[in-house]
């Protein structure tokens, strides 16, 4: 059997098949997409970053240390993050996983913090 991962793709790129599962991760509908555009199972808004703390955060690369920090925080303390994470690992049983995100920068964002959460690396 396959083993099934987790990936991070932003929501400009367009939909695969081998994308699985595709959860939208952001609070705020990325700018200009259709539903349809997208092709998402869910969206779950209530995982991601607070809105002080993305205001904070300002997408700058300086920022991406405090913002990890306190993403993981927001995460670890979040009700709706554990039952995430569950609903996250039983799609992994039978299809890939791909977390949606819209920011500009595929270095620096809150996919890849949220990614390495839900697999344990913190």
């Amino acid at each position: 059997m396959a083993e099934h991962m987790i990936s991070i793709k932003r929501a400009y790129a367009p939909a695969d098949t081998g994308d699985g599962f595709r959860i939208l991760v952001d609070r705020l509908w990325p700018r200009g997409l259709s539903k349809e555009r997208l092709a998402l199972d869910v969206w779950a808004k209530d995982i991601a970053p607070t809105t002080p703390l993305r205001k904070a955060f300002g997408h700058m690369e300086e920022n991406f240390p405090m913002f990890r920090a306190a993403y993981l925080q927001e995460l670890d303390s979040n009700p709706a993050a554990a039952r995430f994470r569950q609903q996250v690992m039983e799609e992994l049983r039978s299809r890939n996983v791909t977390l949606v995100y819209g920011a500009r920068s595929e270095t620096v964002n809150h996919a890849l913090v949220l990614r390495d959460w839900l697999m344990g690396d913190k």
